[in-house]
């Protein structure tokens, strides 16, 4: 039986799909999916979830890119890896293909002890393409082309920007820590060369400054204030509130305020319907519609699910811009600041793609009003039967101050020839492709058209859809019985909630993302298959035998992955911001045979179990304090002395640790000296450009702009050329490379909680290494012990004198509950 789908989240949409099966029978389940991945900040993405939920005798992942422009990176994460699975994981990778490999053995898939599976999660590969300053890529294969467009180094263009805050009451307590958080963060991002304006708004609305103003350090840092005291209170009055941000752009083009070449956009973020002044949804789309009037661009970012999401859509794309949902979850604030870094950066207004009219036709959209940076604009069209052997297009757009022009071209046949040869690809896709992007340029024409133009862009793309099997909001997918059998089954792309059903405007956001789980690769396509289980009677589906004689099927090949190929119906772009990856949180259980609780001496004595002599009363025994964890444990290379504690008694600001420009690492921290922990840790890579972030509630992760959020705890496995991170269940963080100091993070637990730093493989640090702790790994003199006091010595550091005591600490390195050790303590 197929039925609609349970569910549709950020990354998937659910179908279920169950058949009967004989007993002792051999099943192969089949699965051919299209995916069109999203050029997003900077990178394609592609997730596959891993969850067969049993043991698999013989299971395998295989991945496969060609990308004729060339690979610049490759990266792959997962948050089921552990170190045995490890090995299981291949990466081979040259200049324009790559294959990744995950054939994980049964012993390497149990859990710890149980016959339980630990392969549920996901698996994610990151990449991007080599780019030039020129007219991009022109890909042709079986008489359509496909055109990817996102030049490198183009300077960005300096933006007017207003953000209009809904605060109304339904805003209160997270929502609204989430989005001043959000905002605080976005508006540090701003350009000195941007300007900029707040408006917050319930039932009515306020303006932080009468105009504009520059993005100086001194009205952020104004602004920043201003956002923090931002309170929830009030109804909703969301037409208000955007014409007040439309006036302030208006006025400052009228006071000549705007400089030339500028590009102003506005940024709404609300949760939900308005409530006070206009609150006819049409009634509002029509006044703004008419209020900006092609001048600026709206972005709308709805938070939640108690807003209507069809609403804000229409608002959006009427006025040039895009909606997005922000889930409600702990990383609320970081989809906000992704969103923002998507739109910050505008490299181009008014692109235009022309090629010559007697060689193509039936081109997909070719006029943009934006290109962003990190972002990419794909075009795909037809070849007329007598097509050249010279495949040319210009691409014409304007920076800043100026008119720019691209040229390309592509050789016709060469290009049809190299498309032939690799066995993973579904050919004809770029003739998918063209009519995957067609049919949702169309559905996303139909939701500012008239009722007539309408009638005629729906009949248009359902054609379409039905011509190639695509399930759209406006067609179903059937599956008939096999061997004769009556009856069929029906599914329909699915919608985020019942409330959405009620609002009548079809999903029609900028290209959609991809099929299957994900997507975000600037619209180039994947392909893939997957599954095969045979020899598992009675049971359908990959759930685990029911009274099979075996505990796992003989066969399962799971997501086996091509790029870039194909498509079909994929997750909604409102549907695919952020990323939050979980696993089952399993606690760390551990003992200490000498303290049985943590960091305190067990008293000596006979056990309670037994009887026991009568005792005269006596005075309690003093109870010695317990041992604590230095928030820094050192490894002094070349030092025949091993480890030194450091405490830090004065700390005002944030502080420099760790900086080693030869590296390519730096780290910083912010030290509260009163509750005696780092509030934060964060550590800034070179190369790969990476920022980790860590706070005792979780750990940020900035590639490329974009953010990701992990929780401790939370199985972590993610690697590229450069660099490896790994985190275990037991909330041990790992930055590693080769030729690289290893830079380790870790949530303790223990006395003297909060986050520590621990440093593994310290010889390779450069002599040029700085910083608190960077000094200690210059010239480091160790004068003779005291002759009174052989448990104190004196420390010279670049000049500088520091007493060192020996002391009693826990080790944190290896995690809770720690283990005693004797080291040299001293304070900074």
């Amino acid at each position: 039986m197929l039925s609609s789908p349970r569910a549709a989240g950020r990354k998937t949409e659910q179908f279920q799909v169950s058949v009967s099966v004989a007993p002792a029978a051999k099943v192969t389940f089949k699965l051919v999916y299209e995916e069109l991945l999203k050029r997003h900040l900077g990178a394609y993405e592609l997730l596959l979830k891993v969850q067969p939920q049993q043991l698999v005798k013989h299971l395998q992942m295989d991945i496969h890119i060609f990308e004729p422009q060339g690979i610049s990176f490759l990266e792959t994460e997962s948050t089921f890896m552990t170190n045995e699975l490890a090995d299981a994981l291949t990466v081979s990778q040259n200049k324009t293909k790559a294959h990744i490999q995950f054939k994980p053995m049964l012993s390497q898939q149990k859990s710890s002890g149980q016959q339980d599976t630990v392969l549920d999660g996901n698996f994610i590969v990151r990449y991007d393409v080599n780019r030039t300053s020129s007219g991009g890529s022109i890909q042709i294969e079986n008489g359509y082309f496909v055109h990817y467009f996102a030049p490198e180094g183009l300077p960005t263009i300096p933006k007017n920007v207003i953000f209009v805050i809904d605060k109304s009451s339904s805003m209160s307590g997270r929502k609204m820590q989430q989005t001043r958080e959000a905002l605080i963060k976005i508006l540090d991002d701003l350009s000195p060369n941007d300007q900029f304006n707040l408006i917050s708004f319930s039932g009515d609305a306020a303006q932080w400054k009468p105009l504009l103003v520059p993005a100086s350090a001194e009205n952020v840092n104004q602004a920043r204030s201003y956002a923090a005291g931002i309170q929830a209170h009030g109804g909703t009055d969301i037409n208000h509130a955007v014409l007040m941000a439309v006036q302030l752009l208006n006025s400052a083009k009228q006071e000549e305020l705007m400089p030339e070449g500028t590009v102003s956009l506005i940024i709404l973020l609300t949760d939900g319907d308005p409530t006070m002044g206009e609150t006819n949804p049409a009634r509002i789309q029509r006044n703004v519609k008419e209020a900006i009037d092609g001048q600026y661009s709206l972005f709308c970012l709805g938070f939640g699910f108690d807003v209507s999401y069809a609403f804000l859509e229409k608002l959006a794309l009427d006025n040039g811009g895009l909606a997005r949902r922000i889930y409600e979850d702990s990383d609320s604030a970081l989809q906000l600041q992704d969103f923002y870094q998507e739109v910050a950066n505008p490299l181009l207004t008014a692109v235009t793609f022309e090629y010559p009219s007697n060689v193509v036709e039936e081109v997909s959209q070719d006029n943009f009003r934006l290109l962003f940076k990190g972002s990419e604009i794909v075009v795909a069209g037809k070849l007329r039967d007598q097509s050249p052997d010279v495949l040319s297009a210009k691409v014409r757009g304007q920076l800043h101050m100026q008119n720019i022009t691209f040229q390309t071209e592509s050789r016709v046949a060469e290009q049809e020839k190299e498309f032939q040869s690799p066995k993973y690809i579904f050919h004809s896709f770029m003739e998918r492709l063209w009519a995957y992007l067609t049919i949702q340029q169309l559905l996303e024409q139909m939701v500012s058209a008239s009722a007539t133009e309408k009638q005629a862009l729906e009949t248009r793309a359902l054609n379409l859809s039905l011509h190639y099997c695509f399930v759209t909001p406006l067609t179903s997918m059937v599956v008939t019985k096999p061997d004769g059998r009556e009856g069929s089954e029906v599914a329909e792309k699915p919608m985020e909630t019942n409330r959405e059903n009620r609002h009548k405007n079809f999903y029609l956001g900028r290209p959609y993302s991809r099929l299957h789980t994900t997507g975000d690769r600037g619209f180039r396509l994947t392909a893939g298959t997957s599954g095969k289980i045979a020899n598992d009677p009675g049971r359908a589906g990959p759930r685990g035998p029911l009274n099979s004689p075996r505990p796992y099927p003989d066969y399962l090949t799971a997501g086996e992955s091509v790029l870039p190929d194909m498509l079909a119906p994929s997750v909604p772009e409102r549907m695919i911001h952020g990323m939050d990856l979980r696993a089952k949180d399993v606690p760390a259980v551990a003992s200490d045979s000498i303290t049985g609780r943590l960091g305190e001496r067990k008293a000596s004595g006979s056990s309670t179990d037994l009887p026991q002599p009568a005792k005269t009363a006596s005075p309690p025994a003093a109870v010695p304090a317990p041992i604590q964890a230095p928030p820094i444990i050192l490894t002094l290379p070349g030092q025949s002395v091993d480890r030194l504690c450091v405490d830090i008694k004065h700390s005002q600001g944030p502080m420099n640790l760790l900086s080693d420009p030869d590296q390519g690492i730096e780290v910083t921290a912010q030290y509260e000296t009163e509750r005696a922990q780092f509030s934060w840790i964060e550590v800034t890579f070179k190369n790969p450009q990476l920022q980790v972030r860590a706070s005792p509630e979780h750990v940020v992760v900035t590639r490329n702009r974009k953010n990701s959020a992990y929780k401790w705890k939370e199985t972590l496995f993610s690697v590229t050329p450069s660099l490896k991170m790994t985190m275990d269940e037991a909330g041990l963080l790992l930055l590693s490379s080769p030729d690289r100091v290893t830079i380790g993070l870790l949530p303790w637990d223990g006395p003297g909680e909060g986050l520590r730093l621990l440093l593994r493989d310290t010889d390779r640090f450069s002599s040029r290494v700085g910083g608190t702790l960077g000094q200690f790994y210059q010239d480091v003199l160790w004068g003779p012990p005291a002759a009174a006091d052989d448990s104190k010595r004196t420390l010279r550091v670049q000049g500088l004198d520091y007493s060192a005591t020996r002391l009693l600490k826990l080790d944190y390195q290896e995690g809770s509950p720690g283990t005693e050790i004797s080291c040299w303590s001293i304070e900074l």
